[in-house]
Order: C-alpha cells, then sequence, then structure tokens
C-alpha cells in the first residue's frame, strides 16, 4: 500500500483523524449548524416522533432463530434502548402475545459496565445451545469484543473464551475448543484491517498458544473459518479470501488442509454430502461451459478425487437470475428473479439427480425470502413477503407438508390510499434498459409537480428489491410524495453480469443507469429537476456525489448517507483496500486515471451551480471512514456551496445505535428533502444566484 500523500497536497487531510480534538469540534460545529437549520422547520419534531413510536412499536415483528427447542429473538424498544435479548417456546410464539423469557439485558450491562454497548450477535453451540459466544460493540463499530455466556446460568462464563475488541471472531468446534481470527498483534492483519491468521484454541490455554489452522498474507482481504456441526457431516471449512469477489476453499481432513477445487471467484458451499457452487464467471471444465449466475452441485467425494460429477440447479438468462439459496433437513430453496420479480424453486437430491418443483404462494411485486427454521432437523421454512405498500408478513410452511401460513404480520404504519406500485424501464447512455419501480398516487398529475424522491446504491452485486419501509411510507408517501427505487448496473438484479458491468473503469455505467431513471421521471412528467430529490448510502453515497458532480442539473436536493467521496485515498481508509476489486486501486497511476473520474472529493467546481446537499456520517464507522463525508463538506464550505453535515458521534456504519439515533437522523433527511424541494419559486430562484 503506497504511503499517505503529505498534507500539502490535501488541506483537509487533518480531518481524518477520527477523534482528534480539533476534527471533533469542526464536526460538533456543523451538527449544530444543521439542527439549527433543520429542526426548527414546521413538522420536524412531529416527524421524528411518529418515526420513533413506529421504531419502537411493539407490534413490529420479532423475528426469532431456533435453538434447540426455544425461539431467540434480539428486540429493541421505547423501555429497551439497547435492547434485550429474549426467547419463547414455538408454541407461545403462535400465540399473540408471547411470553419472552430475558437472557441478557443490554441497557443493565452497559450501565454495570459503563460502556455503550451495541449487540452483534450470537452464536451458541449445539445441540444443547447452552454455551453461547455473544458479540458487543461500542458505538456500533464493526470491530467487537466476544465473551463466552451460560445461558443456563444467565451470566458470562468467568475464565470462559473472551476477546478483546477487534475484527474477527468466535467460532465453536465443540466445548472446549473454538476457532479464532482476531488481532493477534503486530502484522496480523491484512491491508484491510482483518485478520490474516486463523487459530484453534482449546479451553484453559493462553490465547498465545493456539494452534495456526491458516496464516494467509497482508495483501489478502481476510482469512477465517467455520465448522459445521450438522450431525454425520460435521467439519471444519477454512476460507482466504483473496480479494473481495475471490477466495480459496479448504476442508480439514486427517492429512491436513486440502484446498477444494473451484473457480477463485465462485461462492462454495458444503451440504450434506454435496458440494454446491454459484459461477460469478463462465467456467469451461470437462469441456463444457457453465455460464455465470448459474448454480452447480456434484458430490463432494468424488469431487475431492477430481471427479466433477456437474449438475446444473440453476442457470441464467437475460431477464432471470439467481438470487439466494438455502437448506432445511432435506430441501435447496432457490429464490430467483425473473426482471426484479420473485419466484422460487424446491430442490430434492436423490441417489442419481435432482427434482425440482414450484414454492406457490409468491406474490409478483415484492420481496420474497425463504429460509429454514431448522436446517438440520425439520423441512420447515419461514417465509417473509412485503413491497412497498403492503406490509411485511411472515409464513410458516412444511416443504412437502402444509402450505405456509401467517405466523405474524406488521400493522399498516402508514395510510396507503390510492398507492400504486408500477415498474418502469429507462434507457441508459450505452442502450441498456435500466428497470425500476415507482409508488405513487393513482391520480398522481403528470406535470412534473410532484416531489420525488429516488433511492438507488448500484455496488457489490446487492439487488434492490421492493421492500415495505414504514418510515419512507410515513415520511414521504402518507404527505404525497412519490418514491422510486432505481435497479441501476452495480447491483445484482439481473445476475453477476449486471454487476460486472460496472466495476472499475466501467463505474459511470452505474451513474449514467442512475441519471437515465432520473431523466425518465422528468420526461414521464412524474417529477421534474427541481421537485426531484436523490438519495443514497455507503457505495449509495458514493452514487450521490457523482449524481452532485456529474448531473447537478437533474436535481433539486441530496442526501449523501456514511458516504465513499475521497477515492484518491479510500485504501488507505480502514477497511478501503478490501474494495479494490469494486473500483480499482488509486496507488496505480494507470486506474487512478480512471478512478479519478468519479472521485467527487476532487470535481468539485467552484463555478458549477449544484443543488443543496446533506451529508451525514457516524464517528463510530469503521468501515467507511468518517473523513471522506468531513472532508467533502470542508472543500464545499471552501466552495461556498449550499451544503449541511450531520455526524452521529456513535452509531456504527448504520449511522445510528439505537431507535432514538435512527428516528432523529431519519427526521433529519427527510425534513431536509421536503423542504428543499418544497420551497417557494422565489427561494428556489435566490438560491440559485
Amino acid at each position: 500500500m503506497a504511503e499517505s500523500e503529505p498534507i500539502a497536497s490535501d488541506p483537509h487531510q487533518w480531518l481524518e483523524e477520527v477523534e482528534g480534538d480539533e476534527a471533533l469540534k469542526w464536526v460538533r460545529g456543523h451538527n449544530q449548524q444543521s439542527i439549527e437549520g433543520l429542526s426548527k422547520n414546521d413538522g420536524f419534531e412531529e416527524l421524528q416522533r411518529q418515526l420513533l413510536t413506529i421504531y419502537d412499536s411493539k407490534d413490529r415483528i420479532p423475528y426469532v432463530q431456533k435453538r434447540g427447542k426455544y425461539y431467540y429473538n434480539f428486540w429493541k424498544d421505547e423501555n429497551n434502548q439497547r435492547g434485550v435479548w429474549r426467547r419463547t417456546t414455538p408454541e407461545s410464539y403462535r400465540s399473540d402475545s408471547p411470553q419472552w423469557d430475558i437472557i441478557l439485558d443490554l441497557d443493565a450491562l452497559a450501565a454495570s459496565e459503563n460502556e455503550n454497548w451495541v449487540w452483534h450477535g450470537s452464536t451458541c453451540l449445539p445441540p444443547k445451545y447452552e454455551r453461547c459466544i455473544v458479540s458487543l460493540s461500542r458505538g456500533g463499530a464493526d470491530a467487537d469484543v466476544s465473551r463466552e455466556f451460560n445461558v443456563k446460568t444467565r451470566s458470562f462464563v468467568k475464565g470462559g473464551f473472551s476477546l478483546p475488541e477487534a475484527k474477527g471472531g468466535l467460532g465453536w468446534i465443540d466445548k472446549n475448543t473454538v476457532l479464532v481470527n482476531t488481532d493477534f498483534g503486530a502484522g496480523s492483519l491484512t491491508e484491510s484491517g482483518y485478520p490474516r491468521i486463523v487459530k484453534v484454541w482449546k479451553r484453559g490455554t493462553p490465547l498465545s498458544e493456539a494452534k495456526i489452522l491458516m496464516e494467509g498474507e497482508r495483501k489478502d482481504i481476510s482469512v477465517g473459518a467455520y465448522h459445521s456441526h450438522q450431525p454425520g457431516y460435521k467439519r471444519t471449512v477454512v476460507y482466504r479470501g483473496l480479494t473481495f469477489y475471490t477466495n480459496h476453499m479448504f476442508l480439514q481432513t486427517k492429512k491436513g488442509l486440502v484446498q477444494i477445487d473451484k473457480p477463485d471467484s465462485a461462492n462454495m458451499r458444503l451440504w450434506k454430502s454435496h458440494i454446491l457452487l454459484k459461477l460469478r464467471h463462465d467456467w469451461e471444465v470437462g469441456g463444457k461451459t457453465y455460464k455465470a449466475g448459474s448454480l452447480l452441485t456434484a458430490p463432494l467425494k468424488s469431487w475431492l478425487k477430481g471427479k466433477k460429477k456437474i449438475q446444473v440447479l440453476f442457470a441464467p438468462t437475460s431477464s432471470r437470475s439467481l438470487s439466494r439459496y438455502s437448506t432445511t433437513k432435506d430441501y435447496l430453496i432457490v429464490s430467483t428473479l425473473d426482471h426484479v420479480k420473485a419466484k422460487v424453486w424446491v430442490y430434492k437430491p436423490s441417489r442419481n439427480t435432482w427434482s425440482r418443483s414450484q414454492l406457490t404462494e409468491v406474490p409478483e411485486f415484492g420481496r420474497v425470502s425463504v429460509y429454514a427454521v431448522d436446517s438440520v432437523k425439520s423441512n420447515d421454512y419461514w417465509m417473509t413477503v412485503q413491497n412497498y405498500i403492503t406490509p411485511t408478513t411472515l409464513f410458516m410452511g412444511t416443504i412437502g407438508g402444509k402450505q405456509p401460513e401467517p405466523q405474524k404480520s406488521l400493522p399498516a404504519f402508514f395510510s396507503t390510499k390510492d398507492l400504486v406500485i408500477s415498474q418502469h424501464f429507462a434507457t441508459s447512455k450505452d442502450g441498456t434498459k435500466v428497470p425500476y419501480f415507482q409508488v405513487a398516487r393513482k391520480q398522481a398529475p403528470m406535470d412534473g409537480s410532484n416531489p420525488t424522491l429516488l433511492y438507488g446504491y448500484g455496488g457489490f452485486q446487492i439487488s434492490m428489491l421492493p421492500y415495505y419501509s414504514a418510515s419512507v411510507g410515513k415520511a414521504w408517501l402518507e404527505k404525497g410524495g412519490v418514491y422510486v427505487v432505481a435497479n441501476i448496473r452495480g447491483g445484482g438484479e439481473y445476475g453477476p453480469s449486471w454487476h460486472q458491468a460496472a466495476l472499475k473503469e466501467n463505474r459511470h455505467r452505474a451513474y449514467e443507469d442512475f441519471a437515465a431513471v432520473a431523466q425518465d421521471l422528468t420526461k414521464r412528467g412524474i417529477t421534474s429537476p427541481q421537485k426531484l430529490g436523490i438519495q443514497g448510502g455507503s457505495n449509495g453515497g458514493l452514487l450521490m456525489g457523482n449524481m452532485y458532480t456529474l448531473y447537478p442539473d437533474l436535481f433539486g436536493a441530496i442526501v449523501c448517507q456514511v458516504p465513499l467521496l475521497d477515492m484518491k485515498r479510500y485504501t488507505q481508509l480502514l477497511a478501503g483496500a478490501s474494495w479494490v476489486g469494486e473500483y480499482g486501486d488509486p496507488t496505480i497511476p494507470e486506474q487512478w486515471s480512471y478512478i479519478k473520474t468519479f472521485s467527487p472529493y476532487h470535481n468539485i467546481d467552484s463555478a458549477t451551480q449544484y443543488p443543496p446537499m446533506l451529508i451525514t456520517t457516524s464517528t463510530r464507522d469503521d468501515r467507511v471512514h468518517p473523513g471522506h463525508a468531513r472532508k467533502m463538506k470542508a472543500a464545499l464550505d471552501v466552495a461556498q456551496k449550499d451544503a449541511l453535515y450531520y455526524e452521529n458521534i456513535e452509531g456504527g456504519h448504520g449511522g445510528s445505535a439505537n431507535n432514538e439515533q435512527a428516528a432523529f437522523m431519519s427526521s433529519l433527511a427527510y425534513t431536509f428533502l421536503w423542504s428543499r424541494l418544497n420551497r417557494p419559486k422565489g427561494d428556489e430562484e435566490k438560491s440559485a444566484q
């Protein structure tokens, strides 16, 4: 990795000192300006109250994880701001008022230890599930503390397995043995800040005596391992992440680690006696080419002997892609998208082949998630169904048995009267058809007058699927606004090729797609530039930054959240080096020549008239460095541009550590957008001068 550039070449680089006194003084000053500028708007406090009521609502669905004979859930509300880890029985869960048994009260723990704990989850040892590893984050950072917890005694195990704050963690092999990847000291992390060593640690021995299972290189992304506890198929698998999109996989055998032969870019999973491969690129093997986006399977035993008896479970088409897959005791559940519409299939292996059937009761428009209730002991499955105007419903069904029946459902948190969902296609600069979803009133005027919020992401093969957002509904749709989600390239809506079309030197295709959707909304009369606001976070924040610098005439207001913006130094900031596969390496001159064209921090033009922008981030975000947002705001101040800034002092990459903070941050964003897009014409003209 290249050395840091001298401060002189970047006058705002001092703002990268995350908790520096001067930097935090700067942050607090700008925070106060934003609070004064937005919280005094009519309706701000009422909106914040409404959103907090939604986030704290006891009518939310308590999603659960089955462990043994109990369902476990983590829950936050007005009385449990940090949350409680709790459990109930399946019978009680099906009732209208489940009886919950609290295992760990995070508010009480934080108070007793004087720590700002944020829940990061738990992993428990089967089959009894009494010993767990609990992960706790300070302020919501990715790095966390791991501690062994005894569910039976409701207490942390004195002298048990534990790790100080770091990225990585612990995974059970048996009661007295864990897998551990963490910060073992100098030189033990990759350039991206993740563990490059995984070890096997025995109870009662110091961490320093744990035995190395795999050691990667500093240029790798990370190294880790997991252990399968499935009866009859207990085994340890080790992974070495070469880049964000490539890896090597190893199976631990009596003879040591054996590398599993596969394309580096293919995602691999072992299920019972089968190997499952999801391809990111075309793969030629045995004289046959398998298409990128395919799901393949073969017997593991013969595979390890070099005999690849491959069967194709799913093959993509120009409109159809693989979304995800999961397993129950006897079945493989495969979720697919056809022009971003869900279809779910069920596969069952037999001696020589796999049978396939379609799962019914799946709606055309909406996000459908299907996953096992207990992947070891039953063929029961959970299915959540939702769309932009239909509250989420949780179903339970049995493959080969009972049809899915509703278990829990959200109430309607906002009025959906006269709202309709429609799908449209915009034509991008290179002729590609780009889908987008629109939520609007049936009789919305087609004269360009509708305040419209356009959301996008466009990266890391993440698909933007329809979902029920109570906050969008309450803060935007219920007030008469139009909501739009763009399925631009860089995402995964059409499989790996849709993602790869916007990598590195082709990054501008994602931005051209988003601009095309904006232009199509105006062309169709839904909105107009002065009435069109946009929003995105993380990689979507980079999207917002580029919309700001490349297409300022298309928008009336922009909300840019936890963003990447300085693409010259992103690889030198926190986890940035792990994203070279997505954006390219700015330390290589040939790659910087194209990266700089989509580095918003370097493309601000003081002579250009930009739309107003709100930039938000979090001090405790240890994934995307808050310096990106800070420096962009500082540069815009120098250029005398209309930009507000707010940095939550805690909250991690999600931007907030509890519901109260989440309600406040959301209220800032929606108030900013609504106020800027609905200004009287005279005010608009003044701001443009």
